[in-house]
């Protein structure tokens, strides 16, 4: 093995204790799939050490990769050396054959040398640069100091220029006017990309410009969970060692408070960015003398020189988002763009999976993925996160009330309109008005009283779409791409916001009676939930974003190739009721970029079986060749003895479990039911969580036992408790079960713990952990397909029966249904068993579990041990005896 290039086995991983064999496993496979260049899919159940074994493993990989570059570029300098050195004596000597002239090709070979040469020596000074004022930012308090002096200086300067604008101001005109003037539309330049929009002057460009160290992107779905992994990384052995980075968006990052209150993302976003625009508009005479005339607010955090030493700041000391914000309000500098600054510079990049999935999202935030790691953390619902990312949805009313609202827009500011504008306005106009006459409407009447011709769910291709709205002859890219730099929804938003006491009055002229279309504009005002975008601000109060903001992202899902996706075009009562939907059925496309750049992506998450999924709709449909995908899944820290996994065929009258959706409401079945959550009562010590399939099917089931009294003998052994209808008593409920848990423990009275009723895929099948008495027993009743006859699913199964190969002669639109109904699966028991000394029993009510393609979808940890009982007595038995033995061997001494 060449010693420059140590393998797997080789390589030591430092870890803040000693790891689990299993973590070691996972490290060292890890290595191998980053040092080779492939892509893994890994498996590692809760409980086991996941993050820490992602953290050790790569950094030890990226620790070596950079020793190994540095010893590359120290043998390349020398070897340059002598043979400059050798140079001159070999002059005259032998020569290789050529067309060229000898000095023509010694001139060019020493230039290909020095140019490498001189590119090893810029890197290695940068580097040195930056690690000397890091280390002086460690010891040196007086840049702090410095700083902060510096801030109090420009703050005095910046409130001296303010009164100065404002005594200069005095006389030019009423305040609401000044105001106004910001809601017109600016003079759009072209429809192709130019430098005019860059938010930064050229000199800062170039001052910003900076190489990309190697490094790893690490993302997951929540700030939450990203915040855990930097807490993690805070206790590894890199983290003094480390630069590393936290991103978010200005929602969560934002410290302007004039800002923030806009509640709403994509109001932020926009201001944010008209901000920058007033801060760093060129200095024409012409914008000088409008500027003396309207002045526009600038952000006092978008201070270059402050988010520089904030950047180098964050390198000091591993930090998470809210201590990253904590510090930009210390320093008064903004945490957003500081952030971005340190990408180039930092090792590790810790963000959100829209950051890194979404395409446009992910070259504003300065992400260059080229020839770098991603690893994807909690990654069981990549494909649906991807595909949600791309797909849309409009309903009529929001369509009717965004062409109000421009038509209204147009109509006050024709006159300051330069013609661009006015053109690409109309065309906003046509497509609003084109998709509300595809619903059955009509825009100038109350969305509310027009009925649909027939209700009805119809799917269409894009381009079938295109023609059937009549809207084939207008270019959706120039369209987009001037919503997008013209800002209008949010100079639609400002112009709402500041008329919308008065926008009856402002309406387009139209001869309608009460209840007319002026009158349905009235009363989405009125109501406390509207069909515009709303978000609550920090003040409480409700902010509604113009739905215009939302169409844009219709627009931009109508720019996917035809083939990608459908849209789905949905009738129902009324033509506010109905809607316009696109659905991305390939999600492949969006993520093979991501793939084609990166060195390596690691697809990571506690229970991502089954993986065909994966393989088939992202890696292989991408383009991946699948002798690159590497699969690994190591086993729990657990032993063998501390979990039972049990598939029960048949109840304890003998009646077969079979909840398919014909026979799951049969009386005789649900009582079946009834009788086994009875005996598993019996021996089930502290809680007992059950899943049903569907909220329907819950309330079905429980319906029928309070009337056959079965509640009340349930109640008898453990208190009943059910998964709440409002997301914010979830955490109510859950310390009322652990609560009523912990006293049956310390007495001895008839109850025995506390049954919790809930449901796959609702609030508590994820994200929620029931260890130790929380989950002794996890029982899932049924199995939860989903619903086979949604257009939308139906249509994502014909997709893929078309596109991808059947497996074992399944078709791949069966084998997605499967899929999806054993992922929820995986995703509800894993609730149990959180760490080593842990036990619980899973049990899976339904025969169909036992066959082989079933089984072989569950976690290989949880499958290994799985018995599968004809009867329902020796099924019983063994739970018994399970929890037996745990009782004898906590009473033993030892």
């Amino acid at each position: 093995m060449d010693i420059n290039n140590p393998g797997p086995a080789t390589v030591d991983f430092p870890f803040p204790f000693q790891p689990y064999p299993i973590q070691e496993r996972f490290m060292r496979e890890l290595y191998r799939v980053l040092e080779t260049g492939k892509i893994g899919i890994f498996e590692s159940p809760t409980g086991t050490g996941k993050s820490l074994s992602l953290i050790c493993g790569s950094l030890a990989w990226l620790r070596n990769f950079e020793e190994k570059k540095r010893q590359e570029e120290a043998r390349a300098l020398s070897v340059g050396e002598t043979e400059n050195k050798g140079g001159q004596e070999m002059d005259g000597h032998t020569a290789a054959p050529s067309s060229d002239p000898d000095w023509i090709t010694q001139f060019l070979s020493k230039k290909e040398e020095m140019d490498v040469k001189n590119k090893i020596k810029e890197d290695q000074l940068r580097r040195k640069k930056r690690e000397e004022r890091l280390e002086q930012m460690r010891h040196n308090g007086q840049l702090k100091f410095a700083s902060k002096r510096k801030r109090e200086e420009d703050e005095a300067v910046r409130l001296l220029q303010l009164s100065q604008r404002m005594l200069s101001s005095d006389g030019e005109g009423p305040a609401l006017e000044q105001e106004e003037e910001e809601l017109v539309l600016a003079e759009y330049e072209s429809d192709e990309d130019t430098k005019k929009g860059a938010t930064l002057d050229e000199d800062e460009d170039d001052d910003l410009e900076e190489e990309h160290v190697t490094k790893i992107y690490y993302c997951s779905r929540t700030h939450s969970q990203l915040s855990q992994f930097v807490r993690e990384l805070q206790k590894s052995p890199f983290s003094k060692e480390t630069r590393v980075v936290s991103l978010g968006s200005r929602q969560n990052m934002c410290v302007n408070d004039e800002v923030r209150r806009l509640g709403t993302a994509q109001l932020i976003n926009d201001r944010c960015m008209e901000m920058q625009k007033n801060k760093h508009e060129k200095k024409t005479e012409e914008a000088e003398v409008k500027k003396r005339r309207v002045s526009r607010p600038s952000c006092p955090f978008y201070s270059y020189e402050q988010m520089q030493f904030l950047r180098d700041e964050v390198f000091v000391e591993v930090k998470d988002i809210e201590q990253l914000v904590t510090q930009a309000r210390e320093v008064k500098a903004c945490p957003y763009y500081a952030s971005r600054y340190a990408i180039p510079a930092a090792q590790v990049v810790v963000l959100p999976y829209q950051m890194l999935l979404h395409d446009c999202t992910r070259r504003a935030s300065g992400i260059k993925l080229k020839d770098q790691v991603v690893i994807i953390d909690e990654a069981h619902n990549l494909i649906d996160t991807i595909t949600g990312m791309y797909s849309s949805q409009v309903t009529g009313a929001q369509f009717c009330q965004a062409h109000s609202q421009l038509a209204q827009y147009m109509e006050r500011y024709r006159s300051r309109l330069k013609a661009k504008n006015l053109m690409y306005v109309k065309q906003i106009l046509f497509l609003l008005e084109k998709f509300v006459g595809a619903l059955g409407g009509n825009v100038k009447q109350n969305p509310n009283y027009q009925k649909v011709p027939q209700e009805g769910t119809t799917l269409r291709s894009i381009n079938d779409f295109l023609f059937y709205s009549q809207v084939d002859n207008i270019n959706l890219f120039k369209v987009q791409r001037y919503c997008t730099r013209s800002m209008i929804s949010r100079k639609l938003f400002g112009f709402m916001e500041k008329f919308r006491a008065a926008d009856v009055g402002l309406a387009v002229k139209e001869s309608t009676k009460p209840g007319g279309l002026q009158q349905f504009l009235q009363n989405l005002h009125q109501k406390d939930c509207s069909e515009g975008v709303q978000e609550a601000g920090e003040n409480g109060q409700t902010r509604t974003a113009s739905p215009l903001m939302q169409i844009e992202g219709f627009l931009t899902a109508l720019t996917n190739a035809n083939q990608d996706g459908r849209v789905i075009v949905q009738l129902q009562g009324s033509v506010a009721q109905s809607s316009l939907k696109f659905l991305m059925l390939n999600p492949a496309v969006h993520f093979a970029e991501v793939l084609k750049e990166c060195r390596s992506v690691i697809i990571a998450g506690g229970t991502m079986q089954p993986v065909s999924d994966f393989k088939q709709q992202l890696l292989i449909s991408a383009g991946l060749s699948p002798d690159r995908i590497v699969e690994f899944s190591c086993g729990h820290v657990i032993p063998p003895e501390n979990i039972l996994p049990i598939v029960i065929c048949s109840g304890p009258t003998g009646q077969q479990l079979e909840f398919t959706y014909q026979k799951r409401d049969l009386p005789a079945l649900m009582d079946e039911t009834g009788r086994i959550l009875t005996n598993l009562c019996n021996v089930v010590p502290g809680g007992l969580v059950v899943f049903f399939p569907s909220y329907d099917y819950q309330k079905l089931i429980m319906d029928h036992w309070e009337k056959t009294g079965l509640t009340k003998r349930l109640a008898i052994k453990k208190k009943i408790f059910q998964e709440p209808k409002k997301a914010s008593q979830v955490e109510q409920v859950l310390s009322e079960y652990s609560r009523c848990i912990k006293l049956c423990s310390q007495s001895t009275g008839p109850l025995r713990g506390a049954l919790l009723f809930s449901v796959v895929g609702g609030k508590m099948s994820e994200g929620i952990n029931f260890s130790d008495d929380l989950g002794r027993c996890i029982v899932m009743v049924g199995m939860p397909y989903p619903n086979i006859r949604s257009p939308e699913l139906q249509e994502k199964m014909s997709y893929l029966d078309h596109t991808l190969p059947k497996t074992n002669g399944v078709a791949a639109g069966r084998v997605l249904i499967e899929n999806l109904c054993m992922k929820a699966v995986n995703q509800s028991i894993g609730r149990a068993i959180r760490h080593r000394d842990d036990y619980a029993t899973i049990v899976l009510l339904d025969h169909r579990y036992s066959r082989p393609n079933i089984l072989g979808k569950l976690p290989q940890w949880i499958r290994s041990s799985t018995e599968v009982k004809p009867a329902f007595g020796p099924a019983y038995a063994s739970v018994r005896k399970f929890f037996q033995l745990k009782k004898t061997i906590s009473m033993s001494p030892t």
